[in-house]
C-alpha cells in the first residue's frame, strides 16, 4: 500500500504541459508565477498529465487576468460533474503584478504567454507565464542557425576532447 501512495505522489508532482514552441516565436523578457482557480475535477485530469497549453494566451479582462484557450481534457470517472475542456481559467496574482503585466500589455508587440503547467513541491497546480515580444522571421531564423551551431560546436568538442 505504501508503494502505490509513493508512485501515486511522483505522478502528482512536477511538470505537466509545456509551451515550448512560446521561445521559438517570442523573445521572453520577464517571467511570474501564478496560481490557477480550477475545480476539482479540472486538478484530478491535471494529475493524469494531459493538459495543454501550446495555444493559450493570458489575458487582462476587468481586473483580473485570465487564461485563455488552455485545454484540459475532461475527467472520465466525473460523470456529469464534469468541466468544460476550453473554459477561461482565473490567474492568481498580486495586484502590483497585475498593473505590471497590463502596463505591459498595453505597450505595442508585448503579450502574456504561458511557458510552464506544473505542479509546486506542495501539490498545488501553478503556471509559469511570460511577458514577452513576438520575434519577426529574421530573428527566428537567426535563433535556429545560434541553435545548430551550438549543437555542431558541443559535438566537435565531444568529439576532439
Amino acid at each position: 500500500m505504501a508503494k502505490s501512495a509513493k508512485a501515486k505522489k511522483l505522478v502528482a508532482t512536477g511538470l505537466i504541459a509545456e509551451n515550448r514552441r512560446a521561445r521559438f516565436d517570442y523573445e521572453i523578457l520577464d517571467t511570474l508565477e501564478a496560481g490557477l482557480v480550477l475545480t476539482g475535477t479540472e486538478v484530478r485530469s491535471l494529475r493524469n498529465g494531459k493538459a495543454q497549453i501550446a495555444e493559450s494566451y493570458a489575458s487582462p479582462e476587468s481586473g483580473e487576468l485570465f487564461l485563455i484557450n488552455s485545454y484540459i481534457p475532461e475527467y472520465v470517472e466525473a460523470n456529469r460533474f464534469n468541466h468544460n475542456e476550453r473554459r477561461p481559467r482565473k490567474l492568481l496574482v498580486s495586484k502590483r503584478e497585475l498593473g505590471r503585466l497590463m502596463g505591459a500589455v498595453q505597450k505595442e508587440g508585448q503579450t502574456i504567454v504561458p511557458l510552464k503547467l506544473y505542479f509546486n513541491d506542495k501539490g498545488i497546480a501553478k503556471l509559469l507565464i511570460g511577458v514577452a515580444k513576438g520575434k519577426k522571421t529574421v530573428d527566428k531564423r537567426q535563433t535556429e542557425r545560434n541553435r545548430d551551431w551550438d549543437r555542431q560546436k558541443s559535438r566537435l568538442l565531444k568529439n576532439l576532447g
